[in-house]
């Protein structure tokens, strides 16, 4: 995927941006109105796809973190042929789940995933909307570790706050 690549001008042109949304001080960057255009959503769709197959192409699953990651983490694992893991915020899932709690740049929260569902030593792909303080993604790396994964080989997200950059992968 190259900057040039007029797909993803067109999902960057359908990202809005909502100032002190949640709370003062914070720039909220909605990605709904990417979904309501379907061509829009097959682009960042194809898009993600692509990234994900050039870069972590041995991947066998796909956790999706609560909310964002469960729109876009199904339709990616399914494209793939792999499972799809959700995270949720804590007690949210049934059954017996790892935890970890996170920093937000409004409060803190806490994320979830059943115990089990990943394998040890599978190679999972984490997605989420957007990366704004790290503390989300930093949790759910650590909570996966708890459920014996040897190695998180990537984390993908849409939109780095930090960067401004559209993919961001660790």
């Amino acid at each position: 995927m190259s900057s040039s690549d007029s797909r993803l001008d067109r999902v960057k042109a359908n990202i809005t941006a909502t100032p002190d949304f949640p709370k003062k001080g914070i720039l909220f960057r909605d990605i709904f109105p990417v979904l309501r255009d379907p061509a829009v959503f097959k682009d960042l769709v194809s898009l993600l796809l692509e990234h994900i197959r050039a870069t972590t192409p041995d991947v066998e699953v796909i956790v999706g973190l609560d909310a964002r990651g469960f729109l876009f983490g199904p339709i990616l694992a399914q494209d793939l042929g792999i499972g799809f893991v959700p995270v949720r915020k804590k007690g949210k899932l049934p059954g017996e789940c790892v935890h970890a709690a996170y920093q937000l740049e409004y409060g803190t929260d806490a994320l979830e995933c059943q115990k089990g569902s990943i394998k040890a030593g599978q190679k999972v792909i984490i997605i989420d909307d957007l990366l704004a303080t790290g503390g989300k993604h930093a949790a759910q790396s650590r909570s996966i570790g708890h459920n014996t994964i040897d190695k998180v080989p990537s984390i993908l997200l849409m939109i780095n706050l930090n960067t401004d950059a559209f993919f961001w992968v660790f």
